[in-house]
């Protein structure tokens, strides 16, 4: 064991080097007290959009601090936020009238399902039931991990974890049973909410489905009465080729959730975007329909001056183009292991490339990852494959030389993971 006190999330200790300590960041790049300029390909767990510490956002949070810090958002209002949430329903899918704010993807789902319930009741009709997507994740609190999927991230929780029903994930040829399995649900169940990732299911293994399966999701949740949720904490801000998955499927959610990109990744912030039939579902003089939820930095306002400052950036910078064409090279790069046994399900969906190594046990306890994770570190890349899923999901601003190497470094990765398949 190491001198440090720190317990790192998803970590064995038990097995796991002692983590390098970061020092300084900036564009693609994290910096080792070493001195090694370590490129970020996985922006930092998926919240670094267009770079480390963007020179706009850093000035805006610098800003901020001149004349806030925390306030309390319970009786209490401030600038950045109200400007945010003004900006946040100008972008967002249609209807998405109210902005709840929260502090991380996790809490911003939780909210999400607490208005959900909180809607059937208060209109006289409870529903508790919640319809997920195999293989779905949609975080570490209690009630997210109850509506991601089953297994080693959750087992020793179980007994705290509530039920859910679940439909098979749409893959190529089996989206049909999907949908056929969310409308029997639907009907018989009375669902008061569907939850869903949007095109693309994270940390189950970056797995996709196309927008038509995800349109008519929506369209049977509309029939039944059924809220549908999208989950856009990962998928949001561009990731998908577009502001919001969503938009890609032609749909508006009853409920957004959005974290992650939303500063750009410099600060910790969430929003959970509702319709105006779920606020007025809670709005009364009867105070037992208040919105029972919040956390002691809701709102933080350096944190929606951040927020402010990346949807700035988006309006004056060419982002758009930048995540145009960061897709185009992700397809072609990829594209050079399209015959290559090593490899199987090669895939992309705007910034995001993935494909799947080859091993006798495949999973995201397959023994292949460490030695991936070690064997690209090694060579100052932050490649963190799920299991022997490897993925590529970089800021913005990485450029084509980078990509490169990024894409060499798979290929001999490939070749020195031989010995373990």
């Amino acid at each position: 064991m190491s001198g440090s006190a720190v317990w790192h999330p998803f970590t064995q200790h038990a097995t796991e080097p002692v983590p390098p300590t970061i020092i300084r960041t900036e564009g693609a790049y994290v910096e080792t007290r070493e001195g090694k300029r370590i490129l970020d390909a996985i922006s930092s767990w998926w919240v670094i959009t267009h770079g480390h510490r963007h020179p706009k956002i850093v000035e805006a949070i610098r800003h901020a601090t001149e004349t806030l810090d925390q306030v309390i958002f319970a009786g209490l209002s401030h600038e950045p936020a109200e400007q945010l949430a003004e900006a946040l329903v100008d972008l967002a899918p249609a209807g998405l009238d109210w902005v709840f704010y929260s502090d991380s993807g996790s809490t911003s789902v939780e909210v999400a399902l607490k208005m959900a319930l909180g809607f059937h009741r208060n209109n006289g009709a409870p529903r508790s039931r919640i319809v997920v997507m195999e293989h779905s994740y949609h975080g570490d609190t209690i009630g997210t991990m109850s509506v991601g999927a089953r297994g080693v991230f959750n087992a020793a929780y179980e007994p705290l974890l509530f039920e859910v029903d679940t439909i098979p994930f749409p893959a190529a040829g089996l989206g049909q049973e999907a949908l056929d399995a969310f409308e029997r649900l639907a009907h018989g169940r009375k669902v008061a909410a569907f939850i869903v990732e949007p095109l693309v299911l994270g940390a189950g293994g970056m797995l996709m489905y196309p927008g038509s399966i995800l349109a008519e999701l929506k369209r049977i949740a509309e029939r039944t009465e059924t809220l549908f949720i999208a989950d856009e904490v990962m998928t949001g801000w561009g990731r998908t080729g577009t502001m919001f998955a969503c938009e890609q499927a032609g749909i508006a959610p009853d409920i957004l959730c959005t974290s992650k990109g939303l500063t750009g990744g410099s600060l910790p912030l969430a929003a959970t975007l509702a319709t105006d039939a779920i606020f007025r579902a809670h709005y009364s003089t009867d105070r037992a329909r208040t919105f029972f939820h919040s956390s002691s930095y809701t709102a933080n306002p350096i944190a929606c001056a951040a927020a402010l400052a990346n949807i700035g950036v988006w309006n004056d910078e060419p982002v758009a183009e930048r995540v145009a064409s960061l897709s185009r090279m992700q397809a072609q790069m990829i594209a050079r292991f399209s015959k290559d046994a090593r490899f199987d399900n090669l895939r992309t969906i705007g910034t995001i490339a993935a494909l799947d190594l080859r091993v006798a046990n495949a999973g995201y306890l397959a023994e292949v990852g460490p030695k991936l994770r070690a064997f690209f570190l090694d060579r100052e890349l932050l490649v963190r494959p799920l299991g022997n899923v490897i993925y590529l999901l970089p800021p913005y601003c990485v450029t084509s030389n980078e990509l490169e190497r990024l894409y060499a470094a798979i290929d001999e990765a490939a070749d020195l993971a031989s010995d373990i398949r």
